[in-house]
């Protein structure tokens, strides 16, 4: 832990040239998103780890409609194989994917199937939020965790119930329903919105001084916190998106406030550049209470009518180590920071205790963000 921390110190203090980062990795453009797909599919050629049948009604279901499609017909049929499972297949396409073209999909059980390993998925379309069918997805799963049992024992690795199929939707009806060329409708347009990733009044500034400094004029204007408007100066020699490829490539400084990110479940800690502290002294100890449990056996003598016995012997040892008494001067830098703290040999546990209690006296300059 102290050495993430150094290492982030240093990251930062060393290297402030990375510190500019380019405005394409900054924001998102205005109508250029992803879009989330799902769909409803069955996966066979399951080795016996399938829905059963009897108590997942909706794969039952499902299995004698794609059949009845072959003109099979099995609804009187008492059905009872576990080579199938109900699923659902997850997607995200990409923003301006042109038809033909492939994604990947995440494949989960929802039913009470143990694995999906070595099955496939069957053709199954994915639709967006307003129901409209955009790829079809079928193929091999992948599923990187594993599920083995044996008469008195089994074990299980990762998720047996969720895998991926590499390439595994291809794209079919690209911008449904809205009968134009998305790029040449963002190419003829004369203004458009950047969004900030990390909203903020000073990097939305810069981000527009920056802009209007390359391409001159009032190119860029900071509208909010979050937003950057772009308009086409009529003097620039080209579309919309050419000045989109001039302006994504120009480096701006954010400005992020202050924030202490911590993860008590990890132990892990992450702190802004920008965190200060005020002068605070700290004071450190540990108390460590050992219990040693050393049972005997108590015989009875020979010959006797009595029992053996077992008595409890418990040993309980209390140490408590020197306390240690650390100043942090105030207004230090991020790398004095954690040269402070590590100078006080805490553990990571330790740490997150003390610095939340540097900030429930006042002393952080800083939010602190549990995780």
């Amino acid at each position: 832990m102290r050495h993430i921390l150094i290492a982030i110190a240093a990251l930062v203090f060393a290297a402030p040239a990375f510190a500019n980062s380019r405005i394409k990795d900054m924001v998102d453009v205005e109508d250029v998103r992803d879009n989330h797909l799902v769909g409803y599919g069955l996966v066979v050629g399951l080795d016996g780890t399938g829905d059963s049948l009897r108590n997942a009604s909706f794969t039952n279901q499902s299995l004698n409609a794609m059949l009845e499609q072959f003109n099979v017909n099995t609804r009187d049929a008492n059905l009872n194989t576990r080579n199938v499972a109900a699923v659902m297949v997850t997607a995200s396409l990409p923003a301006f994917s042109s038809q033909g073209s492939r994604i990947d999909v995440t494949v989960s059980a929802i039913g009470d199937a143990s694995s999906l390993q070595g099955g496939t998925l069957v053709a199954t379309p994915l639709f967006d939020s307003l129901g409209r069918a955009w790829a079809v997805s079928q193929g091999t799963l992948t599923v990187g965790g594993f599920q083995a049992q044996g008469d008195g024992a089994s074990i299980t690795r990762g998720v047996p119930t969720s895998g991926r199929i590499a390439n595994g939707a291809l794209v079919e009806n690209p911008f449904a329903g809205s009968g134009i060329d998305p790029w040449a409708e963002i190419a003829n347009r004369t203004a458009l919105r950047l969004s900030l990733r990390n909203p903020d009044f000073t990097t939305a500034r810069r981000m527009a001084d920056a802009i209007n400094a390359y391409i001159g004029g009032n190119t860029a204007r900071a509208i909010d916190p979050g937003t950057v408007e772009l308009r086409r100066p009529t003097s620039f020699g080209g579309d919309m998106i050419d000045l989109l490829a001039e302006v994504e490539q120009l480096r701006v400084e954010a400005d992020l406030p202050a924030r202490v990110i911590i993860d008590e479940n990890t132990g892990t800690i992450v702190m802004g550049q920008n965190v200060r502290v005020s002068t605070v002294a700290i004071a450190q100890g540990n108390l460590t209470i050992t219990i040693t449990e050393t049972p005997i056996a108590s015989q009875p003598n020979p010959f006797g009518n009595g029992e053996t016995e077992v008595l409890e012997r418990t040993d309980i040892q209390v140490t408590e180590d020197n306390m240690q008494l650390g100043i942090l001067e105030g207004s230090v830098s991020l790398a004095e920071l954690v040269d402070g703290l590590n100078a006080l040999g805490v553990t990571p546990r330790d740490l997150i205790t003390i610095l939340q209690a540097i900030k429930a006296a006042g002393a952080l300059q800083a939010d602190i963000e549990v995780l």
